[in-house]
């Protein structure tokens, strides 16, 4: 399975073979919706949380004595029916939402979106994404080149959630260069994730020969 590697300036310049294992996985619906289910359950920060009768302020003493007022008995101001009292089964930050996925699932489940991205032609290798200056108007004419290719037409001009680009090797200036663009986001293949991927429209791949190698190591190792 081959298909082409672009440079900057959007020609092609040369093809590579893609490992089936990564890029032509099956689908499987029910063991990507269980991962992606799972990992925003895990990223999710529990803050909701309300006092019972034990935390709230005040009450110390009994409002009124027992008997003879006419009123209804009362012990403490901290009670649930009374206004500023605790609340009774409201939300509690002790909840754990986090669920298990195994490394085995991660995997495979990183394959499907990648291999799902792969058919619908939302990948795209580029040889190597470098600026030899910290500035944004290089990387714009990098994703209006990009965009030339009449399948990649919007990748300069589409506002949100555009493209998620990723490199083999930290570079710092055109790591600079491409966060002020917010429709972008720019990260090391390694840390890529079924979420950002699912996120943005387009998966940008540079130099593909090491980031291939390092998604081996990530998806064909862990499966063992």
């Amino acid at each position: 399975m081959k298909t082409t590697i672009f440079d900057v300036k959007g020609k092609e310049v040369s093809k590579i073979d893609l490992p089936k294992e990564i890029f032509d996985a099956k689908m499987n619906q029910d063991l990507l919706y269980q991962v992606v289910v799972a990992m925003y359950s895990n990223s999710r920060e529990n803050i909701a949380h309300t006092k019972d009768r034990a935390e709230v302020s005040g009450g110390g003493k009994k409002p009124w004595r027992q008997k003879g007022t006419g009123r209804a008995r009362h012990g403490s101001t901290r009670s649930p029916i009374w206004i500023g009292g605790g609340i009774t089964f409201g939300p509690r930050n002790e909840k754990d939402y986090t669920r298990k996925i195994t490394k085995k699932m991660k995997a495979k489940a990183l394959a499907i979106v990648l291999s799902q991205k792969n058919r619908d032609g939302e990948i795209v290798f580029v040889d190597s994404i470098e600026t030899s200056e910290t500035k944004t108007k290089k990387a714009k004419e990098i994703m209006t080149a990009l965009s030339k290719n009449k399948e990649l037409s919007d990748l300069a001009s589409r506002k949100n959630n555009t493209a998620l680009i990723t490199l083999s090797d930290r570079k710092e200036s055109t790591e600079k260069s491409f966060r002020n663009i917010s429709s972008l986001k720019m990260d090391l293949v390694k840390n890529v994730n079924i979420l950002d991927i699912l996120k943005y429209k387009y998966l940008i791949i540079e130099n593909p020969e090491k980031s291939i190698e390092i998604l081996k190591n990530r998806i064909i190792i862990s499966k063992k």
